[in-house]
């Protein structure tokens, strides 16, 4: 009776370890013992914010490196073009995976209620795909759409 009093409060099996950060495994033909999943919101939120800082920074990075290249004659401000990047690279990333984070994380809202509620395990692909998905919506909404909405 004590376990399943347990399980009515953590969805999480007894000997479970948060995995390491990336902890990415591949989905076919994975062995039930090898993948890594996630129990917790603070892990969800974790694992979140990481992969949306990571993803961002590629993509922020890039775009820096572009407009170096574009700017290069004017060679006494170029230097700040990466750092202005890098920061609100940074700003956006952590307020992007925070929203989709804190979804998960406030357990009665949303997809983590499910999870919550089912005693689902989250792949530790999840977030990563969810960054993914913060950094086409960044990128689509820098498009401006003439006769759209």
């Amino acid at each position: 009776m004590v376990s399943f009093d347990r399980r009515i409060e953590n969805p999480a099996p007894v000997d479970y370890i948060t995995p390491a950060f990336p902890s990415l495994y591949w989905p076919f033909r994975e062995k039930a013992r090898d993948a890594a999943y996630l129990y917790y919101s603070t892990d969800v939120w974790r694992f979140t914010i990481l992969w949306t800082l990571i993803v961002y920074a590629a993509v922020f990075v890039t775009a820096s490196l572009y407009a170096v290249v574009m700017q290069m004659r004017n060679w006494k401000f170029v230097w700040m073009i990466p750092l202005a990047y890098a920061v609100v690279g940074g700003i956006e990333a952590v307020l992007a995976g925070s929203v989709v984070g804190l979804v998960w994380v406030l357990s009665f809202i949303f997809i983590g209620a499910v999870y919550s509620a089912g005693f689902f395990k989250m792949s530790t692909w999840i977030p990563f795909v969810w960054s993914l998905i913060n950094v086409l919506v960044l990128i689509l909404s820098s498009f401006s759409i003439q006769g759209g909405l």
